[in-house]
């Protein structure tokens, strides 16, 4: 083999980022930014959420973790915002509430750059990170 040339190499010896584009990669970041934008307008979230279960299924195997990772994220938020409405009257609702805003950054964040990456969401059923 000479210097310039590389190796002929197997697709199913390939691990990490699937080369190529991705059909459904656009619509994870618009789901991911709407989500973001919620701090706003809470009506966003709900169209991430409907596009999230529109398009899940619908694309490859990396994009369907990203769905399945955001509408986990909605529902859970939803459920830690109501518990933290529920519990403000007794003092605690707000460190609830505060640790729901950095939940949904850090799971945003997170799934931004997996996105950005080509990469999966590892474990899309967790409630955590």
């Amino acid at each position: 083999m000479s210097e310039g040339t590389r190796p002929e190499v197997e697709p199913s010896e390939v691990s990490g980022p699937v080369p190529g584009p991705r059909k459904e990669r656009t619509m994870v970041t618009v789901v991911y930014v709407l989500y973001l934008v919620s701090f706003l307008t809470a009506l966003t979230a709900i169209a991430g959420l409907i596009i999230a279960y529109i398009k899940r299924h619908d694309g490859d195997a990396v994009s369907d973790t990203h769905f399945t990772y955001q509408i986990r994220t909605f529902w859970i938020g939803l459920l830690g915002v109501i518990v933290g409405a529920v519990l403000t009257p007794i003092g605690i609702g707000f460190l609830v509430l505060l640790f729901m805003i950095v939940w949904l950054l850090v799971r945003c964040i997170k799934g931004l750059l997996a996105n950005n990456e080509d990469r999966a969401i590892e474990q899309p059923e967790t409630w955590l990170w």
